[in-house]
């Protein structure tokens, strides 16, 4: 068993089963799905399966977007553990990849968002209602100020969410079929 198996066996985090390349951070994050770049975008999922289907959406977003050197973190929120990593994982990214673009979003983002909008090299915190549209992840959200773009609203005044569908996951050969939508988002 490698150290990374032995590592995720004993984390009470939620871990996924998704192929990664972990040569651009230099390791894996125990709970983190880390995914190859692909068209100048990067991954990096927290937490539970609809977070690895929603990054997938996402990435295709970003990437018709045309975004470039840009990272994604889909934040979890379920335990303080899922919080402390993510942070972490902000943190390490911005010091070896200070050009990159760091979006933070997910559940955690959602509650907390000033507080990952104060992290240094943050470039947006996108909430959950947001991280599904398109117009989200135009250039305009990055305006290049000294603050971090805030996109986050009410996530409780939202009262359906729509379908997001993706082609696959990126060198997988299985994919999720979402069969019922569980998640309204309010962690």
């Amino acid at each position: 068993m490698s150290e990374t198996e032995t590592d995720q066996s004993r984390s009470s985090v939620p871990t996924l089963d998704i192929d990664s390349d972990d040569s651009h951070t230099g390791a894996v994050q125990t709970a983190a799905a880390i995914s190859p770049a692909r068209d100048a975008v990067e991954l990096v999922t927290f937490g539970c399966r609809l977070n690895a289907y929603e990054s997938e959406v996402m990435r295709d977003h970003a990437a018709a977007a045309g975004l470039e050197d840009t990272i994604i973190i889909n934040t979890c929120a379920v335990t303080s553990e899922a919080e402390r990593q993510a942070r972490q994982t902000i943190r390490k990214l911005a010091r070896e990849r200070p050009g990159a673009k760091i979006v933070v979003t997910g559940c955690a983002a959602q509650i907390n968002p000033d507080s990952f909008a104060g992290i240094e090299g943050v470039s947006a915190v996108i909430g959950n209602d947001a991280k599904m549209k398109r117009e989200s992840w135009t250039n305009a959200l990055f305006g290049g100020g000294d603050e971090p773009t805030v996109l986050v609203n009410d996530i409780m005044a939202v009262r359906e969410t729509a379908e997001h569908l993706i082609e696959g996951f990126d060198g997988r050969a299985r994919a999720f079929i979402q069969v019922q939508q569980g998640c309204d988002h309010r962690c």
